[in-house]
């Protein structure tokens, strides 16, 4: 299942340790899956070009080796509705350890979910699916099941959900676009198969899913040592 850019993806990314947001986004993107659309600006001009080209509003995160978890350094910026904030909050995120660029994205609304996965020393890769964003510490609302899934295990997983009514349709929003969610966790069990002797863990959060769209908003590989 994996391409060769795919495999240059992981081995280009070992000396790090993890692959890097932007080549996580390129690296699910070529498995067929759908990601926001995107840019990595190493300068402000390239990040205005890029936002006016797609319209605001954007998101903006910074790009390191040396972070791994964004928000903790206060590395990502949401709802970015004109070009004097995006430029301000460039010159910010430029300051950050290791910086590498900025990822100027754009916005996606729905219901945000955590879907992931881990090789299990003893029970080797498990698929996690969960209430995600910043509500996944706060809830902990996840399901796990052993990969790789069939389809009988992912209609399990969403049904043992407490937050499943968000899935379906919560007072009279549209339901989530269950086939494409369906594709992305199918697609995730075969990748974590492919992937068994190379990643510790992945980490889509969140995924953001609308009734058209299942969108890795954000996205992060660990590999093995």
């Amino acid at each position: 299942m994996l391409t060769r850019e795919m495999r240059e993806i992981l081995l280009t990314s070992k000396e790090t340790g993890w692959v890097l947001e932007p080549q996580a986004k390129r690296f699910f993107s070529l498995a067929g899956l759908e990601v926001p659309r995107y840019f990595l600006a190493g300068q402000i001009e390239e990040a205005v070009r890029f936002a006016k080209s797609i319209g605001y509003p954007v998101v903006a995160k910074v790009v390191s080796p040396k972070v791994i978890h964004k928000s903790e350094k206060n590395g990502v910026e949401v709802g970015i509705g004109n070009e004097r904030q995006l430029k301000e909050t460039f010159d910010r995120l430029s300051k950050i350890e290791g910086f590498a660029g900025v990822l100027i994205e754009e916005m996606v609304s729905g219901v945000e979910l955590i879907i992931g996965a881990k090789n299990d020393f003893q029970f080797g890769p498990v698929i996690l699916l969960g209430l995600g964003g910043t509500w996944a510490e706060i809830y902990k609302d996840v399901v796990l099941r052993m990969a790789p899934l069939m389809q009988k295990d992912i209609d399990s997983m969403k049904r043992c959900l407490r937050a499943r009514p968000l899935l379906e349709g919560y007072r009279g929003a549209e339901p989530v676009d269950s086939e494409r969610l369906n594709k992305l966790l199918l697609t995730l069990s075969d990748l974590v198969m492919s992937l068994e002797h190379d990643f510790e863990s992945i980490d889509l959060n969140p995924v953001i899913c609308n009734s058209s769209r299942c969108v890795i908003a954000d996205a992060r590989i660990m590999l093995k040592k």
